[in-house]
Formats: structure tokens, C-alpha cells, sequence
């Protein structure tokens, strides 16, 4: 049997973050979620684009732009964004940035 949580003690200091460029990794992954780490280096970004399934963006350290549908907006340390399926967004980051995503996989109906 898999253990029936997930823990992870400090989010902001797992993991380095890269010299330049995006690291991304799963920290866990079942039949309803997923959940990733970002790590963006100063003056990356991810490009405008969407995702099939609702998702959260939860900005654990750093300043970025975010980009959600039509609007911009400033990300800090603790915004959160929920995102319906499909929307367009994009991430630019204007310091070293982690952030998490989650990704919420849509269960069979019974």
C-alpha cells in the first residue's frame, strides 16, 4: 500500500534553484493529482499556454508576472491562483522564483 499522504517540511528550500533557465519536478503524482515544484532563475518564463485539467499556482518564494486569460497581475511570496480548465496563462519571473502547481486530475463518473 502507498502511504496515504504527502509531506514535505519546507517547499522553498527543496531543491536548488538553477542558475538560468526552468527546473521542474514531481513531488507527487496519484489518479487525482499532481503536484509539481517550479524553479525559475531571474528573466525566465514559461510562454503563454493551457493546461486540460483545473489547477492552483501557489507562489512560495520571489516576484513574478503572471499571466491569467486576458489579465496581468504580480506574484509574490503567498498569492495563489486557481485556474479553470483551459485558461490561458504564462509565468515570467523577475527574481529567482519557486513556485507549486497543482494539477487536479477529473475522476470517471459513476
Amino acid at each position: 500500500m502507498t502511504q496515504p499522504y504527502f509531506f514535505l517540511e519546507n517547499l522553498a528550500e527543496h531543491g536548488g534553484l538553477p542558475p538560468n533557465g526552468i527546473l521542474s519536478r514531481t513531488l507527487h503524482a496519484d489518479e487525482k493529482t499532481r503536484i509539481l515544484q517550479f524553479c525559475f532563475a531571474p528573466g525566465t518564463e514559461l510562454s503563454a499556454h493551457t493546461a486540460p485539467v483545473p489547477a492552483l499556482l501557489y507562489f512560495v518564494r520571489g516576484e513574478a508576472e503572471l499571466q491569467l486569460g486576458e489579465d496581468r497581475m504580480d506574484a509574490r511570496e503567498g498569492a495563489l491562483a486557481y485556474m479553470a480548465p483551459r485558461l490561458e496563462h504564462a509565468i515570467r519571473a523577475r527574481t529567482e522564483v519557486v513556485m507549486l502547481l497543482v494539477m487536479f486530475r477529473e475522476t470517471a463518473k459513476s
